[in-house]
Order: C-alpha cells, then structure tokens, then sequence
C-alpha cells in the first residue's frame, strides 16, 4: 500500500506532540513500541549484498523490535554465499563465504515526504568497522541524480572515526555524484561529552524550499542550498530534492568506508528509538 506524508496515520492521532508549536507538527511516526518485526505497511528489507562492497549479507532477521526500539544487529556468522560463481569479477559473485549479517530497512514506496523535518533518536555501534546510517534517496531517477541525504553516517577516515552529514546528487558521469558532505572527527563529541557512544542522540534535518540542514543533538553540522544542487545532464538538470523522498536506516560493516572489521567487535547493535517526520503547518 502506497502511504504519501500528507495522509495522516492512527499513530498521528495518538501521537500528537508537536516540536515547535509555531512551526511544525507531526505527520508520520514509528516509535517501535511492539515487539517484533516492523511494520510491514511502512517498512521494507533489503536482502544480500548491496553496496559499496560492503561485509555484511542483509536479512530481515536482524532487524526486530524490541522494549521500544527497534535494534538492528550485525553478527559474526559464516555460510555459504548462495551468489558465488567462480571465477566472477562482480564483488557480490566472487565471496565464497558470507562473514557477517546485518539489516538495511527503508520506506521506499510506502512513505515518502517532500519538505519538513525528520528526526531520529538513536544509540549508535561505534567500533570497529561498523558504518551506521540514517538517510534518504529520492523517489525518481538513478542514483545519484535522484539525490542522496545523509543525516548521519559513521565511519573511520584514515583510521579516525568520524561522524558524517552529506548531501549529494547527480553529475554528467553516470554513478558519480557532487558531494557537500561534513566529516566532523569524533572526538570533537567524545571532548564534550566522554559518555556519549553509551548514551542516545538526536539526528535531525530540515529540509524545505531553499536549504537542506543537518544537526546532531541541535548542533548545525552542515547545510546545503538548494540552488547549488542541480543535476547534470543524466539528470535531466533537474533538482533532486525537490521530490518526494524516502528513508533508509541501516547497518553495514567494512566496506570501501567502514574498514577493517574486529571480530570482538560482534554483535553490533545499532538501537532506534524513534523515527518522526514534521511538516510545517
């Protein structure tokens, strides 16, 4: 079933707190508080391999609800890769061996909004080699002219961990995107607050007519004009936030950014507290 923003939803009705009573009010929300699997009314699964020759198989085993939270586990466990080919050059046919799995959910096709704010609280895994997310891609085109916003990600850069706001959408090369994207080191929260990988945070973005802001814990991390994000031609030089989009919430590990995994690493745990999008009244 198709569910754009604009159509309200029972949990709207019993949901009803509002972020700024001047300015938002709440349209859409999982506050994830049945045990379980989620929802299957808003929320897909990815499955298998899926980008960016990353280590761990997707399933939807490793995404439950549980107490109020919906937790996504990445686990240290070998089988068969049932895609492998000998002799394949294509990263997803050439492992013989899954060594990890994990869980990618998203709203594609379900709920998608266009304008308003998104926010998101949530505990994140922080050693090594974990690369949790919190993003959303456009409802039209190919990546990345169908535009890509990465409220958070996490990840090492040479070894240091940062956390990460992006924005990026298409260019004339087919697969290659035009980033504005923030790394800010780990330690610049970690100097603020020693206790901060055990505690929960605010991921937040506001997205309207003009600008794309991202903000951790209502610090500003980045912002994005819109009048800068023009596709290239592949993308028709259409602006891709300017359409609906959908999100993503997702634990990978290793890759071509997470790095070099440790096996006392495992289980991972990546705990979502809630997911709500506002729109202005």
């Amino acid at each position: 079933m198709k569910l754009r923003i604009l159509i309200s939803t029972l949990s709207v009705l019993l949901l009803a707190p509002i972020v700024n009573a001047q300015e938002y009010e709440l349209m859409w929300s999982d506050e994830f508080s049945q045990d379980g699997r989620l929802d299957t009314t808003f929320w897909n699964y990815e499955r298998g391999y899926a980008r960016n020759e990353e280590l761990q198989w997707y399933q939807p085993e490793n995404a439950y609800c549980k107490g109020g939270f919906l937790i996504i586990e990445a686990r240290r466990e070998q089988r068969t890769n049932p895609l492998y080919k000998v002799g394949a050059r294509d990263w997803r046919r050439s492992r013989k061996f899954i060594e990890c799995t994990s869980s990618s959910v998203t709203t594609s096709g379900k709920m998608e909004f266009q304008y308003g704010r998104l926010e998101v609280r949530a505990r994140i895994p922080v050693a090594k080699g974990a690369w949790p997310a919190i993003w959303t891609l456009g409802s039209s085109m190919e990546w990345p002219s169908n535009g890509e916003i990465d409220i958070m990600e996490f990840y090492r850069i040479k070894g240091i961990p940062h956390i990460l706001a992006n924005v990026a959408w298409g260019t004339n090369k087919r697969w290659e995107a035009k980033w504005d994207s923030q790394a800010t080191p780990f330690s610049h929260f970690l100097e603020k607050n020693p206790d901060w990988a055990s505690e929960f945070h605010v991921w937040r973005m506001d997205w309207d007519e003009k600008a794309i802001r991202l903000y951790l814990d209502g610090e500003l991390l980045n912002e994005t004009l819109l009048s800068e994000t023009i596709n290239g031609k592949l993308g028709k030089g259409k602006n891709p936030f300017r359409q609906p989009h959908y999100i993503l919430l997702n634990l990978a590990v290793g890759g071509i950014n997470g790095g070099a995994d440790s096996p006392q690493a495992y289980p991972m745990r990546y705990e979502i507290d809630y997911v709500r999008v506002y729109q202005q009244k």
